[in-house]
């Protein structure tokens, strides 16, 4: 009888937690964080395995890309660095002319790119330097690189490189990536097509954040699904 009460004390404990806390809320601009992203030349990142931003200008002029995402730890981070280069040379410039890679990011939690990321190179030539005679070797990328759950444990690591190895242009200078570093595979000139991995266990500025995955499934408070995102409740006429 006295297990019976117990069990019915201890039932009746966990209902009234559940009715009482608090439902999930929408999430706001203030739960995001800013991403800072500079390629040479250009890249497509992903976060927890969904595409969240592509470089709008895929060779000159260099710019920054900066865009508010909302964070979930773990973070598994992925992105393709593409060096312009010709598909069958690996030349740029009217195949006149060998280039080079880089690229770096900086998120405002306070992530940043360094040797501690995973890369890969997909695509890289002229093979040996050879521009008389230049060509191009590929590897097919792999269907889900930029899932989760991927394993890139056999990816080496990134190598850095310098401000003055990579010669970022103007934006760069006006956007913050302090304690980021230029990464990409082992050679910044011919390679042309890199892979990025990294996962964020949490946050590094040490900040807690919500987890807002899964709001799909839910009715967050504030608003059901007749007014979308929006907070406007009467429209102007």
């Amino acid at each position: 009888m006295k297990r019976l009460q117990t069990l019915a004390v201890a039932l009746a404990f966990i209902a009234s937690s559940v009715a009482s806390a608090d439902p999930p809320r929408k999430p706001r601009i203030d739960d995001t964080i800013k991403a800072n992203v500079y390629a040479d030349n250009s890249f497509k990142l992903f976060i927890n395995g969904e595409l969240v931003a592509v470089d709008s200008i895929m060779f000159v002029p260099h710019n920054v890309v900066s865009v508010d995402v909302l964070p979930a730890y773990p973070m598994t981070i992925a992105v393709m660095g593409i060096d312009n280069a010709d598909p069958k040379t690996g030349m740029e410039y009217a195949n006149t002319s060998i280039g080079d890679g880089g690229f770096i990011l900086k998120f405002g939690d306070g992530t940043v790119t360094n040797a501690t990321w995973k890369a890969k190179k997909f695509s890289w030539g002229p093979i040996d330097g050879d521009m008389k005679k230049p060509r191009v070797e590929n590897i097919p990328l792999p269907k889900d690189w930029f899932a989760i759950d991927f394993d890139d444990s056999k990816w080496p690591n990134a190598k850095e490189f310098t401000e003055e190895e990579v010669g970022p242009k103007e934006p760069f200078f006006e956007h913050d990536f302090k304690g980021a570093k230029f990464i990409w595979s082992d050679d910044i000139k011919l390679d042309n097509l890199v892979l990025f991995r990294t996962v964020v266990k949490s946050p590094p500025d040490g900040k807690e954040r919500p987890d807002f995955r899964g709001l799909t499934d839910v009715v967050p408070q504030g608003g059901g699904g007749a007014r979308g995102g929006g907070e406007r409740r009467n429209p102007p006429r």
